[in-house]
């Protein structure tokens, strides 16, 4: 009876020695792997310090995984539409000088934008002949007279309720989602430009 309670005992104490030192070992292994920059890198996120950008990575950035965004990754972020036209540079803005009748055929934009376009220049009017309006050219200032984004029987108005010998229009030259739309002109801007008059008539 007593030699088989010394066994067991010496059973228990070499599993208790045996589990202990695996522990140890699991500790010894665990410090040994963990290397100089790992609480750096745990601290900042499982990916390290993230992205980084070309000019700040260093060769222990690469070394330890932290590599920088490629090329495609950081174009993707900034990248305009192929189409897009900046209504914030006086260059996509054209302006006409015309006697009444002018020929040009107006339409509305949708709802969401306002303000109106040229649908179409009439056969032999004295817009095809001056020959500076397109189709698709949308109206900005009749003058000095902002009408970019008003209802079209008030922006046609002005044209209409205009008194000078030659009217002068002002066009932007692009769609509408470029100038109402969120990437469009800020009301601020398009005031002082009107005010301005700075476009000359270009055909």
């Amino acid at each position: 009876m007593k030699t088989t309670t010394l066994l067991a005992i010496a059973a228990s104490t070499s599993t208790t020695q045996a589990f202990t030192t695996t522990a140890n070992n699991v500790r010894t292994h665990t410090a040994l792997n963990m290397g100089l920059f790992d609480g750096v890198k745990e601290a900042f996120g499982a990916d390290g310090m993230g992205d980084l950008d070309a000019e700040r990575e260093t060769p222990i950035d690469r070394w330890m995984g932290w590599n920088a965004k490629t090329e495609s990754a950081q174009g993707e972020v900034s990248k305009a539409p192929v189409d897009f036209i900046d209504s914030m540079d006086e260059k996509n803005y054209i302006s006409v000088s015309l006697p009444k009748p002018m020929g040009i055929v107006f339409e509305e934009n949708d709802s969401d934008f306002g303000g109106i376009f040229v649908l179409e220049i009439s056969e032999g009017s004295n817009a095809e002949t001056e020959g500076t309006v397109r189709p698709g050219d949308q109206l900005v200032a009749v003058g000095t007279t902002k009408v970019s984004g008003l209802a079209f029987e008030e922006a046609l108005g002005t044209i209409i309720d205009s008194t000078d010998e030659q009217t002068k229009l002002v066009f932007f030259r692009g769609p509408s989602k470029f100038l109402y739309g969120p990437a469009g002109a800020s009301a601020e801007w398009l005031d002082e430009f009107v005010g301005g008059s700075k476009v000359e008539s270009t055909a």
